[in-house]
């Protein structure tokens, strides 16, 4: 069907093609960049929320000098940022308190920050996770693998023998996406 356009050429109704361009505005601006969902890493007790979908991936990583642990990473980037979220079974909880230690240096060296200062106060900030029997938490600014500025939020932790880092890395961190970040962790 036409329809007459004054002072031109008959024009065939879009009605279908425009109500399924409608819907496909309607439904992208549904798609936030911080998509929150649950992630229950197997293998531990721990509840977490993501903001993406995230990868996964494991590795052996030696996190207290001792014996390699297997390492089982989660991360997304949206937003500009990278969350990532990181478990280890040592086995032996006299190996807890090294590992913890060891992975704040290590983060701390991985945005070029002097892993020395990991006992600094200023590289310290409140943490806590529910369920948790020890957490330290790491604020720092350093620079990323291309030298670029790069802030770091992150919360090493514990429960029994297994040991957590749930961490955000970008150019500027806010507040209200950390918080929902770090505040979506939970040991029950």
């Amino acid at each position: 069907m036409s329809v007459p356009v004054p002072g031109g050429a008959p024009r065939r109704r879009l009605r279908p093609l425009g109500l399924a361009l409608s819907a496909g505005l309607v439904c992208s601006a549904c798609n936030p960049t911080f998509n929150w969902r649950e992630l229950r890493p197997e293998g531990t007790t721990l509840l977490a929320l993501m903001p993406c979908k995230p990868e996964s991936a494991a590795r052996p990583v030696p996190l207290d000098g001792g014996a390699p642990a297997e390492l089982h990473m989660h991360s997304c980037d949206t937003g500009g940022l990278t969350f990532a979220l990181a478990w280890a079974e040592l086995g032996d909880a006299a190996r807890v308190p090294a590992a913890l230690n060891g992975w704040r240096r290590a983060s701390l060296g991985a945005v070029r920050v002097d892993p020395a200062r990991a006992d600094d106060p200023a590289t310290r900030w409140p943490a806590a996770v529910p369920g948790a029997t020890q957490a330290l938490g790491l604020a720092a600014q350093g620079t990323d693998h291309q030298g670029q500025p790069v802030q770091v939020r992150a919360v090493h932790f514990a429960r029994g023998t297994q040991v957590y880092q749930a961490a955000v890395y970008g150019p500027a961190l806010r507040d209200d996406v950390t918080t929902a970040f770090f505040d979506g962790l939970k040991l029950p």
